[in-house]
């Protein structure tokens, strides 16, 4: 079984998130997904709209992703590797060459992002800041 993992915070789900899932997806038979916790987004000076057992909850229910796991810190990409068996490491494309590192443990690929959707494009179009949500 070929295994493939991809990163991220995944607030405000869209279909471009759903289309990088579908891809990441078909390069292999298993789908894990690892999410940033609440207080990994915190470290990261970052907050996500939705909590993060509720972004799990929804990333669960899509068909392409088969497990979902906790991101809680940005050295844990090279464990996570060995500790799941991955045979590819997926992110987009805007991180190009930071996770080349892992190339010695498995292939990397960098796809490119979905054009005319991104989470910071709907917050900027819904006018969503930190202190709105208070």
């Amino acid at each position: 079984m070929k295994k493939v993992i991809t990163y991220g915070t995944f607030d405000l789900l869209h279909w471009g998130h759903v289309h990088l899932l579908e891809r990441a997806k078909s390069l292999g038979d298993y789908l894990i997904v690892a999410i940033s916790t609440d207080e990994f987004n915190r470290i990261k000076h970052k907050e996500a709209y939705h909590s993060y057992e509720h972004r799990k909850y929804i990333l669960e229910a899509i068909k392409y992703v088969d497990e979902v796991i906790p991101e809680t810190n940005w050295e844990q990409k090279k464990t996570d590797v060995e500790k799941y068996g991955i045979d590819t490491f997926v992110m987009g494309d805007d991180w190009k060459g930071q996770f080349d590192f892992l190339k010695d443990q498995c292939e990397v690929i960098y796809l490119p992002r979905t054009e005319g959707i991104s989470t910071s494009q709907i917050k900027n179009d819904l006018n969503i800041t930190e202190d709105s949500k208070n």
